[in-house]
C-alpha cells in the first residue's frame, strides 16, 4: 500500500497539486480509485467540481460494501462511524473472506489501520519524490493501483460464479468507457453482478 500510495502522490505532484491538498485528500477521503480519478481529471484540465462528482460516483460502490460488512465493522455506532472511513476494497474483501464474525472484525480493523497508515505515508513520500520525476507515468506508477486490485481479485476468479461476474462486468465497463463520463464505467460493471445472479440456479431441496 505504501507503493500504491506513493504512485498517487507522485501523479498528484506531477499535476501541480499542492502537498497540503494531496495529504488532505488521502487523510479525509482515503479512497484510491476516487483519488486517482480526481487527479486524472485535474491533470486533464477539468474543473474541481467534475473531479469531486466523478469521485462520488465511483464511490457509490461503498453503499453495497456497507451492507455487506456492517456487522463486521462493529456493533456500536461510534465504531461503525470510524470504521466506515477504513472501508476500502481490500479491507472489505479480506473481512468477507472470514466466516467467523470475530475473526472478520479483527481482519477488518487490522488491515484497515495498516492500509490507512501505509497509504498516507506513501502519499507523502510519493509527492515529495514526484517533483524530481518529470512524468511519473513513464515509470509505470499509474499502473500500481489497478495492478494491486487485480492481484487481490485473481484468487477469487477460480470460482465459476466469480469469473462470470468479472467477465460480464469488465465487458460492460469497456463498452461504456467511450460513451459515459469518467467514473461511470465502473458502475456500469454492476450489470455483471445482476446477470450472474439471474444465471444462478437455485439449489435443490432435499428431504
Amino acid at each position: 500500500m505504501v507503493v500504491v500510495g506513493g504512485s498517487f502522490g507522485a501523479l498528484a505532484a506531477s499535476a501541480h497539486i499542492p502537498l497540503v491538498l494531496i495529504s488532505a485528500m488521502s487523510l479525509f477521503v482515503f479512497a484510491g480509485g476516487s483519488q486517482f480519478l480526481a487527479v486524472a481529471v485535474i491533470a486533464a484540465g477539468g474543473a474541481p467540481v467534475a473531479a469531486v462528482l466523478g469521485g462520488l460516483l465511483l464511490n457509490l460502490r461503498h453503499l453495497p460494501f456497507g451492507l455487506a460488512v456492517g456487522d463486521r465493522v462493529g456493533r456500536s455506532w461510534p465504531a461503525r462511524l470510524v470504521g466506515t472511513h477504513l472501508m476500502v476494497d481490500e479491507v472489505v474483501a479480506f473481512a468477507r473472506s472470514r466466516p467467523d464474525p470475530d475473526a472478520a472484525r479483527r481482519a477488518y480493523w487490522t488491515l484497515g489501520v495498516v492500509m490507512f497508515v501505509g497509504w498516507n505515508s506513501g502519499t507523502v513520500l510519493g509527492a515529495l519524490l514526484g517533483d524530481a520525476v518529470p512524468d511519473p507515468a513513464v515509470l509505470g506508477v499509474d499502473a500500481a493501483f489497478p495492478a494491486a486490485l487485480l492481484a487481490l481479485l485473481l484468487p477469487g476468479l477460480r470460482e465459476a460464479s466469480a469469473a462470470r461476474v468479472a467477465v460480464l462486468g469488465s465487458a460492460a465497463a469497456l463498452l461504456a468507457t467511450p460513451w459515459v463520463p469518467a467514473g461511470l464505467p465502473v458502475l456500469c460493471a454492476l450489470v455483471g453482478v445482476v446477470a450472474a445472479g439471474r444465471g444462478r440456479q437455485p439449489e435443490a431441496v432435499t428431504s
